[in-house]
């Protein structure tokens, strides 16, 4: 018996994180609603850690449509920059005073990297499904996705900094990568695929 949500709303006003996310819970028949849709704002993000903003996130969408909702926080650590932008990924640029766009915050990490030869990075996500705002138990899942940063962007397909977060197995950035190239091996597609594992067992082990 399916037992899974079968709607959620997605925490997020990225509209590359829904399009990517509808594509990876389809197998799963669980359908996405954005939080824009639903006229839900965008919840404030003060923590240090992604959990703890995963969870805010999620606890502030449930609690104003009154659907379970699945949050993702997610970004981009560098280690020759000390695991910069990492939280602050989404605003990277914007908090050193320059523009809130993706351009401007690839341009913030390669330009300090230009004095470095220690290109390591990775990607996280970290997901975090509530059933409701005040779920005791919310489920968390998190990966990641190992690479290196290029020398310069390359790459028109993703979004954020994917045109600079290069992997070396294939010899592309994940800009070159196609939609279903990225979704079989990207940090959101494993944690999804742990959410997922983690819900069917839960619900599982409350059927028994």
């Amino acid at each position: 018996m399916d037992v899974l949500p079968q709607t959620l709303v997605l925490a997020s006003n990225n509209a590359g994180k829904l399009r990517e996310f509808a594509d990876l819970l389809a197998p799963a028949r669980i359908t996405l609603i954005s939080q824009p849709a639903l006229g839900i704002p965008e919840a404030e993000e003060p923590h240090p850690t992604f959990i703890e903003n995963a969870l805010a996130k999620a606890r502030h969408a449930a609690a104003a449509c009154g659907l379970p909702a699945l949050a993702d926080d997610s970004g981009l650590c560098v280690h020759a920059l000390n695991g910069a932008p990492g939280v602050h990924s989404a605003r990277f640029a914007q908090r050193a005073g320059g523009a809130r766009d993706e351009s401007a915050n690839r341009a913030a990490v390669l330009n300090p990297l230009a004095a470095h030869t220690d290109r390591r990075a990775y990607y996280i996500c970290v997901l975090a499904y509530v059933a409701h705002p005040g779920d005791p138990a919310p489920i968390l899942a998190e990966a990641r996705w190992f690479g290196e940063i290029a020398a310069a962007p390359r790459g028109a397909q993703g979004f954020g900094y994917d045109p600079i977060f290069y992997l070396p197995e294939l010899g592309k950035t994940v800009a070159e990568l196609t939609p279903a190239e990225k979704n079989a091996c990207s940090h959101r597609a494993r944690a999804i695929q742990r959410l997922i594992a983690q819900m069917k067992e839960n619900t599982a082990c409350a059927l028994t």
